[in-house]
């Protein structure tokens, strides 16, 4: 076999993970509001050190940001919720976090499918 197409099946192989990756996050994101995603977030922090030199790294290091904003957004508007006076405010948070992470999502799925890697 040769060094190149050893070479292109790790490429792959890891392009495959983050690929899955960012499924497991839609899933989430869809299914349970986001609070699932701590799964691929595990495997994002265990994997990503295989894709370094790869623009799959990028990917590991944009799904991580993504979580922990997303994670960010959800306490605040939990802690204006729970005042009571931020009700509205926390709603509009919610659903403008969501929308957020969708919209990374979806930019991942098609740099990841164009070969690109994802702003640092």
């Amino acid at each position: 076999m040769s060094q190149e197409l050893i070479l292109d099946e790790k490429l792959n192989t890891l392009k495959n993970l983050a690929w899955l990756l960012y499924i497991f996050h839609a899933a989430s994101l869809v299914f349970s509001l986001g609070f699932l995603s701590w799964i691929p977030l595990i495997i994002s922090y265990l994997k990503r050190d295989d894709a370094a030199g790869t623009f799959v790294y990028s990917h590991h290091s944009w799904q991580i940001r993504s979580f922990f904003w997303y994670l960010f957004w959800v306490i605040l508007g939990v802690v204006l919720f729970i005042t009571i006076i931020g009700i509205p405010l926390a709603w509009l948070i919610w659903v403008g976090a969501w929308i957020w992470k969708a919209y990374r999502l979806i930019m991942g799925f098609a740099n990841l499918n164009a070969n690109k890697a994802m702003p640092v």
